[in-house]
């Protein structure tokens, strides 16, 4: 039985990986933070949590981290934890720099000390590339990366990091530069579960107004259930590499806006304003991934279109509204 070690395992991407790797016949344990509101930190991996091994655990904490991979000696370590949320990153730069950044760099060191025979997965971004694009409109894994955000600069350092390890210690230590991916887990302060339960409450009349930033900006959205099968690719690949993983089309703000809000038979016109606090100070306008590398190292394909994606956020909060 193979062992995987996740870090964020109570997030969005967390929990699909965790549940696709139980199916798999994966021992599953991870590391959530502690927090004052325990009732609410594992909601995602509830239906599952009997089956994981579960520990608190923290990026900043090295021999915390130590300690668990010197104990579970697992044979994958999917780092998935970070700070997120792109806006709040400028609000709060250093925690997020430390998180992302330093905290990738503990435990590639734990990694490193304990169980250099693992195999290493790091949670790149596409944020990475900031307004870098080449001419044919796609980002690749040989464009520039400009990061425009904390977050972004973060997980550059983190990419970087990673690198180094691979080459300087010869760890199978991989990078995975997923573009934007969302689901009903996903937090609703992320813009797609904002505007899915927002255009809900305004249907069933427990809102008035949905306020909303950038509606121009335009992203490569996914659905994380098929990222974390591209995850669980990339990690057992034969060599370590960088993979984008992304579906080659992108959608406006606007665009998904109308989508969701049509869907319910509405017109988002009538009651989306834009508010400037959740515009960002330097604006990320355009994202498109090419993932020609990927498709032709493994065989994967999208099992969620945009539309389905969408669709089933807006189901699930007519169901649990």
């Amino acid at each position: 039985m193979k062992k995987a070690f996740i870090t964020g395992i109570g997030g969005q991407d967390g929990s699909y990986l965790a549940e696709y790797l139980l199916n798999l016949g994966y021992e599953v344990h991870g590391i959530v933070r502690r927090n004052s509101v325990p009732e609410h930190q594992q909601t995602r991996i509830d239906p599952i949590r009997h089956h994981l091994h579960v520990s608190y655990g923290d990026l900043l904490d090295i021999s915390g981290l130590e300690r668990l991979l010197r104990l579970i000696q697992p044979d994958e370590i999917y780092n998935l934890a970070a700070q997120s949320h792109v806006r709040i990153s400028f609000d709060i730069p250093h925690f997020t720099s430390q998180v992302n950044a330093l905290g990738t760099l503990n435990l590639l060191e734990a990694f490193r000390n304990t169980c250099p025979g693992a195999k290493f997965y790091q949670a790149s971004s596409s944020e990475m590339f900031g307004n870098e694009i080449d001419e044919d409109g796609y980002q690749r894994e040989t464009t520039s990366f400009k990061p425009v955000s904390p977050y972004g600069c973060s997980k550059l350092f983190a990419y970087n990091i990673v690198h180094n390890y691979r080459n300087a210690y010869k760890l199978h230590a991989t990078n995975g530069i997923l573009f934007n991916h969302e689901s009903p887990r996903r937090g609703i302060n992320f813009v797609t579960n904002k505007v899915a339960k927002g255009a809900v409450m305004i249907k069933k009349g427990q809102a008035k107004v949905l306020e909303l930033g950038n509606m121009d900006a335009v992203r490569d959205w996914g659905h994380a259930k098929d990222y974390v099968r591209a995850m669980h690719m990339i990690i057992n690949h034969k060599t370590a590499d960088d993979f984008i993983v992304a579906t080659g089309q992108s959608h406006t703000v606007r665009e998904m806006t109308d989508h969701v809000f049509t869907r319910l038979g509405m017109d988002y016109r009538e009651y989306v304003k834009q508010n400037p606090i959740f515009l960002r100070p330097e604006e990320l306008s355009y994202l498109r991934g090419d993932t020609s590398k990927f498709n032709s190292t493994f065989d994967w394909k999208p099992e969620y279109t945009f539309q389905q994606m969408m669709d089933e956020m807006v189901d699930f909060w007519m169901g649990k509204l």
